[in-house]
């Protein structure tokens, strides 16, 4: 069977990161051959101002952007329920902190369940409007995916764990990530954004092909 290793860099408030790990999956899913893949969580920090106690969506939005955000919501609550999320941003009231949220992913991922966490903190804030960035709510989230909830205070209570997911959100910006969801595919080439489940299978075609025949079809 065919092994393929592919990082996605997301933030957890990111409905597109959100809506592309999911396209991810289905394009996993559908494939002719079943593959091994490995889907590592990077961190991204989409605000990385957002104070630890987080703010209102909505005024952090409208002053960002200088817009009405009911607009921007209801075309990506449109892309999320066409690939089956039943997203709604009645339920999503708070702009919070992800810092926290990533270094439990990150510690997730030596315990193998950090692909399940990654979509329970997904489905947590976007389908049920819970503050991902309490430690108390990420302590009942771990407990579901491998945490005790003292290991998880623990973790997030500890500066160095928290400067240590900053300093790597910020190594991606630095190696130049704009913008998320970003897809690394065997550490040869990334696509950007939340894309449909045919270009996701075509790249992973692409990642999986010897590298002679990689290089013709480019060259073609």
């Amino acid at each position: 069977m065919s092994t393929l290793t592919i990082d996605v860099i997301s933030d957890i408030v990111c409905p597109w990161c959100f809506i592309g790990a999911r396209r991810l999956d289905q394009a996993l899913a559908s494939l002719p051959q079943p593959i091994e893949a490995t889907v590592v969580y990077r961190p991204f920090l989409l605000d990385p101002s957002t104070p630890p106690e987080g703010e209102d969506l909505r005024k952090r939005i409208g002053r960002k952007y200088g817009m009405d955000p009911e607009r921007m919501f209801g075309r990506v609550e449109e892309a999320a329920r066409e690939s089956g999320i039943p997203l709604d941003f009645a339920k999503v009231h708070r702009s919070v902190s992800t810092v926290r949220a990533h270094v439990l992913l990150r510690h997730a991922l030596e315990k193998g369940t950090q692909r399940a966490l990654a979509g329970a903190l997904f489905e947590a804030y976007f389908l049920e409007g819970r503050d991902v960035g309490r430690v108390d709510v990420l302590a009942a989230i771990g407990a579901q995916h491998g945490f005790a909830v003292d290991e998880v205070e623990a973790l997030l209570g500890d500066p160095d764990e928290l400067a240590l997911t900053r300093d790597e959100a910020g190594a991606a910006a630095a190696q130049g990530v704009q913008g998320v969801p970003y897809f690394v595919f065997r550490r040869r080439f990334a696509l950007s954004g939340a894309q449909t489940p045919e270009v996701f299978r075509a790249a992973i075609a692409r990642a999986l092909a010897p590298e002679t025949a990689r290089s013709s079809a480019l060259e073609g």
